[in-house]
Order: structure tokens, then C-alpha cells, then sequence
């Protein structure tokens, strides 16, 4: 049976790190964006085969028709990722309602709109599997991220609760929750500070989080699971 994975945030970061993983490891792949210029270039790199689409996982609609499209041209999918996302960092009384609203949308119904298409096409399939990506933050919290820790935590009990849901079809679902894990969405960040509270006394890179991606994905025996790879922050905050 052909390995079919679609990537949604597949165009950059931890997303593109985990498609290339996958494409040495023989997948067909479908890389997805909302910039399709990037998703492009993301899946031309892959090499022949793979196909890049433009798609908002906040846009019902988007989700619809990219599930669509990649059953046309790839095929039903039996993995998939979950790797878009967005933080708007701020104090809660300083974060405007648009701000709650949007990270919301993307970072967790974002995920419960491509599992409830991407699990129909596993159906298809007899099997499939799920990693969403979730965050240490959703984990532990923490000061200036009330709303997207609200996401990333929302994110592991949606996991949870689908996995007991599909487990009788014999589809898997699971959580990998990076730490502080090189990236644009952490360049910001004070590096040399932050990573005195991490026991490995680095920051991540992003293959090193695609291997876990990975890993969930191909397990036979394991649903339900929230795996953290975060250098043993967790040990510390």
C-alpha cells in the first residue's frame, strides 16, 4: 500500500522537517501552506511526486477542498500532520479578542477540521495515523501565553479523546510537544538566557522533532500518547 502523508504546515519549520524525513523515507507527500509559493518550493525540494497545495486550516472550506484535491491527485491519505500554527504572544488583559479568536482557529480548529477529513480518507484505508503537534507550553503554561497554551492544551485532550474514538478502526492518534526547538517562531527569542533552564543546554532543531513526528507515525502500538521533546525542560519549569 502506498505511504501517503499530507503536511499541513508543511512548508517550513518543525512541517518541512518532518516531509523531508518522510519523503527519504519513500512517502508521497502533500505540503501544505497558506503561502503557496513556499509550499511549492518545500515540495519541489522533496523531489518528483509530491504535491504542494495553498490551504488556511482555519477556512473550513480550505480543508475541504485541499482533502479534494489530494484524493484527485495522490490519492486517500492514511497519515497525517499537523504541524501549522501561530502564537500572538501578550499578557492576557493586553490580548484583543481577534488575537484569542485567531490562534484558536488555527492551532486547534485548525487540527479538528483536517483530522475529521483526514480520518475519513483513512477509513478508505483500513488504518491510518495522526500527529498533531502540540507545545510544552501547553503542557506546563506560562505568562504572556495564556491563549496559546489554552490551544496547545485544548490540542492534547482533541488527541486523547479521538484516540479512544478511532482505535477500533485502527487509527492511531498522537501528540509530539516540542520545546524550545530552533525555528522562525522562536528566533525572536533570547537564546543564551532560555537555554540555561533546559537540561541538554540547547535549543532544538527541527529534524531533531521530525524524527518524533515520525517515530509516532510508524508505531503500531501506540495511540493516545503526548511525546515530549523539549531537551527535559519539563524537568525544570
Amino acid at each position: 500500500m502506498a505511504k501517503i502523508c499530507a503536511v499541513f504546515g508543511g512548508s517550513r519549520g518543525i512541517g518541512k522537517a518532518v516531509a523531508q524525513l518522510l519523503a527519504l523515507k519513500g512517502y508521497r507527500l502533500a505540503v501544505l501552506g497558506r503561502d503557496l509559493n513556499v509550499a511549492g518550493t518545500t515540495a519541489r525540494s522533496l523531489g518528483a511526486g509530491h504535491l504542494a497545495l495553498r490551504c488556511d486550516v482555519a477556512q473550513g472550506k480550505d480543508v475541504h477542498d485541499a482533502f479534494d484535491e489530494i484524493e484527485n491527485k495522490l490519492g486517500s491519505i492514511n497519515y497525517l500532520v499537523n504541524a501549522a500554527g501561530i502564537n500572538r504572544d501578550a499578557l492576557l488583559l493586553k490580548t484583543s479578542t481577534e488575537d484569542m479568536v485567531s490562534q484558536l482557529h488555527t492551532n486547534l480548529m485548525g487540527p479538528m477540521l483536517t483530522c475529521k477529513y483526514g480520518i475519513k480518507c483513512m477509513l478508505k484505508q483500513q488504518g491510518g495515523a495522526v500527529v498533531n503537534i502540540g507545545s510544552i507550553i501547553g503542557q506546563k503554561g506560562n505568562a504572556g501565553q495564556c491563549v496559546y497554551s489554552a490551544s496547545k492544551a485544548g490540542l492534547v485532550g482533541f488527541s486523547r479523546a479521538l484516540a479512544k474514538e478511532m482505535a477500533r478502526k485502527n487509527i492511531r492518534v498522537n501528540v509530539v510537544a516540542p520545546g524550545f526547538i530552533h525555528t522562525e517562531m522562536t528566533a525572536h527569542l533570547k537564546e543564551d538566557q532560555l537555554k540555561a533552564a533546559i537540561p541538554l543546554g540547547r535549543f532544538g532543531e527541527a529534524r531533531e522533532v521530525a524524527q518524533a513526528v515520525v517515530f509516532l507515525l510508524e508505531a503500531p502500538y501506540v495511540t493516545g500518547h503526548v511525546l515530549l521533546v523539549d531537551g527535559g525542560l519539563q524537568l525544570s519549569i
